[in-house]
């Protein structure tokens, strides 16, 4: 029996290679099921399985959080899906509710554009965007002219030169452009490109020939770079936001710009001691200069005549009214109307680009505000001189008395600040928090200067309430991830210095040089007071900021 089973096994070992021999390519798949096992049903169509599919009962780690970016959008500023389908640039406040401020985190792209503008070539982070399939690369030459165009609409509109090289900046980062370097000057804006150090660079420019207001226009364009920046805009997308931005028409007609005007003289009289009547008369001689200036533009004078035009109707209605009625505060009317002309936005913007290293564009700014302050000063002066003539005993001093009215002097700082929106043209939603600030200055004004022991003198207090302003203002345009100029430009409306002008000019009509320089002295300190007291007010909101991206303690934000 040992013998047969031998027999057995060596026969069925000898039988085994021709039974067991593959009748096919797919019979001896490594695939296939050996003989004896029975096969699996098939898997259900409706529940694929695949072999990367976690197991039942297997906990799932959760994901990494993604790396910091720093063209990442801010939290709290995803779109919804309402304003995705209405708009292309979603509201910053979430319709679920305001989100917390976290001023550390979340910064705005101005920042994050500045710290990358003050950090050397060789150190400036690669941009992080992802090429789509149909793309080969940027076109560079479109994206050059994008980026100069939205530097000319925020350049002309009188935003810093630092925040427009900024903007430029971003906006040609976020395409792909690594070493670019944008320059701003007063009208000339510039942009060279280079693709490597071998490469000859690309160089654009564009000349910024007319200059006009529209905070409106600006607050676009800030919305515009931020979906640049942070959305990833294609620029075609680009470029019909940017089309729109342009075929919009201002908010306010002129006859409003003419009313607005009207009533900034009104409420700036009566912040010095003006009563109903002084109101009214500086009311309409603003509205007449406003609407002359009008007449000259139209015909086509430059600028300067437009301002001396303008300040011929108010100091004619306040030096008729000191002819015809001895006791009616003849300064007052002139001071206010001198409210409404004196270029405080670019004074601002001047004193800025000089504090923050923009020395060519400071100079130019602060040029363009003296031959301005000299064409007030003409259309005032040729009108004093030919009102003198007739009533010679005209004192400034007598007729401009000191005025403590707490209550209505607030009320008219927040109504001369609201004027201001308008003829700014800002957004709607930005006039009450620009009026509000108003307010505010001329509170903290009045308490240093009025209330205080002992009464700080009037620069100083000027100094100190327009930092208030420019912190203030500041913090709400990195609430609302926009532009600080609606904020603050409207709100140093109540501290311009109308009646140090005002004094300084009629001395320098009556012949009193001495006195008339003094006055304009202090014009000019206050003037620099509110300048510099804005720009200081902002650089302290950013110093509890920390840039972004910047982990390595003392690479913070650069200095200018």
């Amino acid at each position: 029996m040992v013998a047969e089973r031998q027999r057995g096994d060596s026969g069925s070992e000898a039988e085994a290679p021709e039974d067991r021999k593959p009748q096919s390519d797919e019979a001896g798949s490594a695939f296939t099921s050996p003989l004896g096992i029975p096969i699996p049903p098939p898997p259900e169509d409706e529940h694929p399985t695949s072999e990367f599919a976690i197991p039942k009962g297997l906990a799932v780690e959760s994901e990494p959080e993604p790396e910091g970016s720093a063209f990442a959008p801010p939290a709290g500023t995803a779109p919804s899906a309402s304003t995705t389908q209405g708009t292309l640039f979603p509201a910053f406040t979430p319709p679920h509710g305001i989100p917390m401020v976290q001023l550390t985190k979340e910064v705005p792209w101005q920042d994050r554009m500045r710290t990358m503008l003050r950090m050397p070539v060789s150190e400036r982070p690669v941009p992080e965007r992802v090429d789509k399939q149909d793309e080969s690369g940027p076109a560079i030459p479109r994206v050059l002219d994008l980026t100069l165009r939205i530097g000319e609409i925020l350049l002309a509109g009188g935003e810093g030169a630092e925040d427009v090289e900024a903007a430029m900046f971003g906006v040609a980062h976020a395409y792909g452009l690594e070493r670019i370097e944008p320059t701003v000057t007063f009208t000339l804006l510039s942009i060279s490109y280079q693709p490597s150090l071998v490469d000859d660079p690309l160089t654009a420019s564009r000349t910024v020939r007319r200059r006009g207001v529209d905070y409106t226009r600006l607050s676009a364009v800030y919305r515009l770079v931020a979906a640049i920046t942070s959305r990833g805009l294609t620029l075609e997308e680009a470029y019909r936001g940017l089309a729109e931005i342009r075929r919009n028409r201002h908010p306010y007609p002129g006859w409003a710009l003419t009313i607005a005007s009207g009533t900034l003289a009104g409420a700036a009289s009566t912040l010095v001691g003006g009563n109903v009547l002084v109101f009214v008369a500086a009311a309409v001689g603003a509205m007449l200069g406003d609407r002359l200036a009008w007449l000259a533009s139209g015909r086509g004078l430059p600028e300067f005549y437009q301002f001396v035009v303008a300040a011929m109707p108010p100091a004619a209605m306040g030096m008729a009214l000191s002819i015809a009625h001895a006791n009616v505060q003849a300064s007052a009317v002139i001071t206010g109307g001198l409210f409404a002309l004196i270029p405080g936005r670019a004074l601002v913007a001047g004193v800025q680009d000089g504090l923050t290293g923009y020395y060519i564009t400071a100079s130019a700014r602060l040029l363009e505000v003296m031959y301005l302050i000299v064409g007030i000063v003409i259309g005032v002066l040729t009108v004093l001189y030919c009102g003198l003539q007739f009533s010679p005993r005209l004192n400034p001093e007598q007729a401009l008395r000191q005025y403590d009215a707490p209550t209505v002097q607030i009320l008219a700082s927040m109504l001369l600040a609201l004027s201001f929106c308008v003829l700014l043209q800002q957004e709607r939603h930005t006039v009450l928090f620009a009026t509000f600030n108003g307010g505010i200055a001329w509170i903290v004004y009045g308490s240093l200067a009025n209330v205080a022991d002992p009464k700080l003198n009037p620069v100083a207090a000027t100094t100190i309430a327009a930092g208030v302003v420019g912190l203030f203002g500041q913090l709400l345009s990195r609430y609302r991830y926009a532009s600080a100029l609606p904020y603050v430009t409207a709100a140093i409306g109540p501290l311009l210095p109308g009646s140090a002008t005002y004094f300084g000019l009629l001395n320098f009509a009556r012949g009193d040089l001495g006195p008339g320089v003094a006055s304009l002295i202090k014009a000019a300190s206050l003037a620099l007071a509110i300048a510099v007291g804005v720009n200081l007010g902002s650089e302290v909101a950013r110093l509890f900021l920390r840039a972004p991206g910047v982990e390595a303690v003392g690479a913070g934000r650069r200095a200018a």
